[in-house]
């Protein structure tokens, strides 16, 4: 696992800096702290840091292949890589180490920019032709692994994270309006596009080729989700996703460092530690994290599992302070905002781990492959909703659900019951963007200044979820949400989230539930393998029910939540107040100091539930005031955000 960064000059008289190139690795030692390597070529410039997860002494990047003439850099972990050594040692290759990365550019020598073809894993690439004189950049399928860019004036520069490209030359500091536009719907911002005006992710599944200054962009990956004909049988379909998750745990479980898992107590974690405990040869640790607010707390569902599967298992209950210390510095882990505030636990949980193993695996991916939200259960209730009569729906069900008392707990009535009626009048992709977000257009248009809102004009708020709704080849709507969570959801948000949070703390972080063969397989399920009448998950609870407790199994979906409203009411309320005062937000001119003070008042007078909008515009202008106005955070840096344990 590591951090990539680099640069190829337009103009290959000019030669590539080493010390610019030294600076941009720099920026993210936090993703290897072990050691940095560079490979340097005229106009191109390759750098990594990394951190020692397989062939600890011989590992070390770049990779040449043996004439030197192909080098690479990357970050992940190619997963079937011993099957892929044993084929090119056969075919004459000769390969001086035993880890993954050595296998790429060999590979590339067979294949060319199609290598990525016979590649299991997570990963972002960069690789250096130097006959060709071309840099092939390239993301996983998923987007477990992120890969940025910028096509400069007189660079193409590329980078894990943004912190690195902000630092090349050719790289502005402006805000992209309708990246903001998206945050403020989504909580998170959709690839390709960035904040920052210019830079873009490379999108999953994708690869970028540079060839002599000229750049192309083409997919290399596509999920199909078209139900497989014949449909197999329930029997059938449950062999064979035991026989994938087993295969995929096992592929994770190759390290030459101490690794478990994550486990929450939900069914996703649990399956995963199961399988992990059925293949490992030891002890198997797990890892979970506690809360005093009873309604967000699953540390016991956590304790439960772990004694059930005999795990070795270490807990931590978090108190608020903790939490909330570390809210002011979320900028130095995040290069673009985001409104999941669940990255509180996930890296507070990240640095608890690592300070016994370097490796963890996760249950990431069930809840999108296998239809575990709640909100793929009110889609139906919708499409029951809408056929009411529209005086009935908007005079009298709107008014009773907005009514309703506010709660802070955790999935309370209220909030459940104003997020369903919030989508009234709205397309299925549409309704299901506000249920899952923050802004919807109308709240936009109020909360954006004139100026901003004049800009935005002529957008689409809900462009990225049409273009998601209409790639997906399935007929039904299920398929079709579970498409658009997948690419976008999944992707931008609660990847995005672990993969900072995590490597924050330098753990790594692996996701067997996204193994690209459980992936095409989940994908091409029937609908009712996923949800059969009220119950969700249907196929995974009966591969689940083998191997964990039936209360397990069977409990609702709870998520990994943290109570920010009592924490805007109480301890936040001061950093709120101040990081959204009028006098500031007239200052940047984004939004409306007004509509900004009423979701303040009426969220602190507990007349409404602003959550969700409130800490959305929190951690954008602390974002903001970091990263565009190159302002300190709030308080003194504390040790929230600190080096990892030992291993």
């Amino acid at each position: 696992m590591c951090g990539i960064a680099g640069f190829v000059n337009r103009d290959r008289a000019v030669t590539a800096d080493p010390r610019l190139l030294r600076g941009m690795a720099d920026a993210i030692v936090h993703r290897g702290p072990d050691e940095d390597g560079y490979l340097l070529d005229h106009e191109a410039a390759l750098g990594m840091r990394r951190l020692r997860i397989i062939d600890l002494a011989g590992g070390s990047q770049p990779i040449f292949n043996e004439d030197r003439t192909v080098g690479v850099v990357y970050n992940g972990e190619i997963y079937n890589y011993p099957e892929l050594r044993e084929r090119l040692l056969a075919r004459g290759h000769t390969l001086r180490t035993h880890c993954d990365t050595e296998v790429i550019v060999h590979l590339y020598e067979e294949h060319g920019p199609d290598l990525l073809d016979h590649l299991n894993g997570m990963f972002a690439i960069a690789l250096w032709d130097a006959r060709a004189r071309r840099l092939l950049l390239a993301r996983d399928r998923l987007g477990v692994k992120p890969l940025h860019f910028l096509e400069g004036p007189t660079a193409l520069v590329f980078g894990s994270e943004i912190k690195s490209l902000l630092l090349h030359p050719d790289a502005r500091r402006e805000i992209d309006p309708v990246a903001l536009s998206r945050y403020l719907l989504h909580e998170c911002v959709p690839a390709p596009r960035t904040l920052f005006k210019g830079i873009r992710k490379l999108p999953p599944g994708h690869r970028l080729v540079c060839e002599r200054g000229n750049v192309r962009i083409e997919r290399w990956w596509r999920l199909r989700c078209a139900p497989a004909a014949p449909s197999p049988r329930l029997e059938e379909a449950e062999e064979r996703l035991e026989s994938l998750l087993g295969a995929a745990v096992r592929r994770r479980l190759l390290s030459d460092v101490p690794l478990g898992a994550f486990l929450s107590g939900g069914i996703d974690s649990s399956t995963i530690a199961a399988f992990m405990r059925e293949q490992a040869s030891g002890t198997v640790e797990t890892f979970s994290i506690g809360f005093h607010e009873t309604s967000f707390d699953e540390s016991a569902h956590a304790r439960r599992v772990a004694a059930y599967l005999g795990t070795r298992h270490h807990e931590e209950t978090l108190s608020a302070s903790e939490m909330l210390r570390l809210v002011p510095h979320l900028p130095e882990m995040l290069d673009e905002p985001l409104g999941d505030a669940s990255i509180l636990p996930t890296y507070l949980l990240s640095r608890f781990t690592r300070q016994r193993v370097t490796v963890a695996l996760s249950g990431d991916g069930g809840d999108e492959l296998f239809a575990g939200y709640p909100t793929y259960l009110a889609h139906r209730a919708a499409s029951v909703y809408r056929w009411l009569p529209g005086l009935l729906r908007r005079g009298v069900v709107g008014p009773l659900a907005r009514a309703l008392p506010v709660s802070t707990r955790n999935f309370s009535l209220d909030f459940a019951a104003k997020r369903f009626v919030s989508g009234e009048g709205l397309t299925t992709p549409e309704r299901h963007a506000v249920w899952m977000g923050s802004f919807a257009p109308g709240a936009k248009r109020r909360l954006l200044s004139t100026d901003l809102r004049l800009a935005l004009a002529e957008d689409d708020d809900f462009e990225t979820v049409h273009a998601l709704w209409a790639e997906c080849d399935a007929p039904d709507e299920l398929s079709k949400l579970l498409h658009l969570d997948l690419g976008l959801y999944l992707q931008d948000d609660v990847l995005t989230k672990v993969d900072r949070a995590s490597m924050a703390c330098s753990l790594e972080v692996r996701n067997p539930f996204l193994d690209y063969t459980v992936v095409e397989f989940a994908a091409a399920l029937p609908p009712s393998f996923k949800v059969r009448g009220l119950t969700t998950k249907f196929l995974l609870k009966q591969v689940a029910r083998k191997r964990l407790p039936a209360e397990i199994v069977t409990r609702p979906k709870k998520g990994f939540g943290v109570p920010m409203a009592a924490w805007l009411k109480g301890p936040l309320r001061d950093l709120a107040l101040s990081t959204l005062a009028p006098d500031r937000l007239r200052g940047a001119g984004l939004f409306d100091p007004a509509e900004v003070k009423r979701l303040l008042d009426e969220h602190l007078a507990g007349t409404a539930d602003h959550r969700k909008a409130l800490y959305t515009l929190l951690a954008f202008e602390l974002w903001r005031e970091a990263w565009i106005e190159r302002r300190p955070a709030a308080a003194p840096r504390t040790a929230a955000i600190s080096a990892p344990g030992p291993a």
